[in-house]
């Protein structure tokens, strides 16, 4: 299956049409019937918007500018006529928006949230919703009553994670090209590292959440502390910088500019390195796959550091990130709480500490790898994982989640028996592109 980039070339330069993708993907989509990753469709509306593309790209052929297709609007098209699909959170003008709960199972909206509005932008098309666990509750399983369980394409018997395990499947099985997803306790980067491809968080608040919010709860801007992030999930990491060009920045005036990676050679980065902790002892299976990956990056010429940020204790950031996850539902959900203003001040001023310590870091360093979790894909319905609680997924997310830093997972190989290892790449704060341009040179 191609990428994103891969198949938007083709697309732009006459080896295949919009329709014709498209169709092949809704086919795709309504033959599958063991992973149930894509949940929702809307096939006239995409066929509709393939011809469009394709009618645009014949009266623009060959008008190109900086890698991207020139509209008549005169905007830039990297993903025109590219078929999409964005987890069951976000708004679509017509699509039900159900967060697997079967309370809003007929919630329809008229309107699209911001990052399906700039998707579209991008000439991408949304043709269809994946999966998630309900209210978006588990980042370990995706599974709902209103479209049951899904199942990860590597094996039918394991979990592609939470919640945007969906999200993750449907790019695993050739169900989609992109995907958008939203990540609060490692939702985009879980499923991505069980499912072998591709998930960025972003630096907190880069991307606007307008249309990312609870069914019949009206959307009001923040400047409360936000750990929950919405980010795309790809089959590569070119696709991953794609879609958030085309998706990030303030909501208006529009306009946004990805800070530059700081090298465009390997050899050049300094990469902080730990591979495994007490608190969440990777399995061999996993240390095997990153010690391969660190090996691959000695070999290049790449300065690695070795152990945790100064003044970082992993063990306490980790607690905190659970601590500031209360606070995130006490400012945001609408249960009582037991937290005082001196708590919400304190917590506040650690968090921003947290932050401070990684920064100084980033200032010799220029990206962090780690283990996304300690273990591969799991079956379903565990309650441990290879002999640890439960929540030990959550550990190697933590930290980036903790402090807002943006953070990747990218596939780096496969277990004897076929099941996807993942990696996480940390970079410094609003320096996404650094991050997606190292996992890019990591793979080769």
């Amino acid at each position: 299956m191609y990428t994103a980039g891969e198949i938007a070339e083709r697309i732009r330069t006459g080896q295949i049409t919009s329709r014709e993708v498209t169709e092949e993907l809704l086919a795709r989509i309504a033959a599958d019937t063991m992973v149930n990753a894509v949940v929702e469709v809307r096939r006239e509306h995409a066929l509709a918007e393939a011809d469009r593309a394709d009618a645009l790209l014949a009266e623009r052929r060959g008008a190109v500018e900086q890698g991207g297709v020139v509209g008549r609007d005169g905007l830039d098209r990297p993903l025109l006529g590219v078929p999409v699909t964005v987890k069951d959170c976000f708004n679509v003008a017509g699509m039900r928006t159900t967060w697997g709960n079967p309370a809003f199972a007929e919630y329809v909206v008229d309107h699209d949230a911001l990052v399906v509005e700039r998707l579209d932008r991008a000439g991408a098309i949304v043709v269809g919703k994946t999966n998630v666990h309900t209210m978006l509750a588990d980042f370990g399983q995706t599974a709902n009553e209103i479209y049951g369980r899904t199942n990860n394409p590597a094996d039918l018997n394991r979990t592609p994670g939470g919640s945007s395990g969906g999200a993750a499947a449907a790019l695993a099985a050739d169900l989609t090209y992109l995907e958008y997803g939203s990540d609060l306790v490692g939702s985009i980067r879980l499923p991505a590292a069980y499912c072998g491809v591709y998930g960025l968080k972003p630096t907190n608040g880069l991307v606007p959440q307008r249309g990312f919010e609870i069914p019949g709860t009206p959307y009001l801007p923040t400047e409360l502390p936000v750990l929950s992030t919405i980010g795309p999930l790809a089959r590569s990491a070119a696709d991953l910088r794609t879609a958030l060009r085309a998706t990030a920045g303030p909501e208006a005036p529009y306009s946004y500019n990805l800070r530059p990676p700081r090298h465009d050679r390997l050899q050049d980065y300094r990469v902080g390195i730990v591979t495994d902790h007490p608190s969440a002892p990777v399995t061999s299976e996993v240390g095997d796959a990153l010690s391969d990956t660190i090996d691959r990056l000695a070999r290049s010429g790449a300065k690695i550091v070795n152990n945790w940020p100064d003044g970082v204790n992993a063990n306490e950031q980790a607690e905190e990130f659970g601590r500031q996850v209360e606070l995130f539902f006490a400012l945001h959900g609408d249960s009582d709480s037991a937290l005082t203003a001196a708590d919400v001040r304190d917590l506040d001023r650690r968090r921003l500490q947290a932050r401070a310590r990684w920064q100084q870091y980033f200032q010799d360093v220029d990206v962090f790898l780690c283990p996304t979790t300690f273990t591969v894909a799991f079956p379903h319905g565990s309650t441990t994982i290879d002999g640890q609680p439960y929540e030990t997924q959550v550990f190697w997310i933590a930290h980036a989640s903790l402090t807002g830093h943006p953070a990747l997972s990218m596939p780096i190989g496969h277990t004897p028996a076929g099941l996807p290892v993942g990696a996480q790449v940390i970079g410094p704060w609003h320096e996404d592109d650094t991050a997606i341009t190292f996992a890019e040179l990591l793979a080769g």
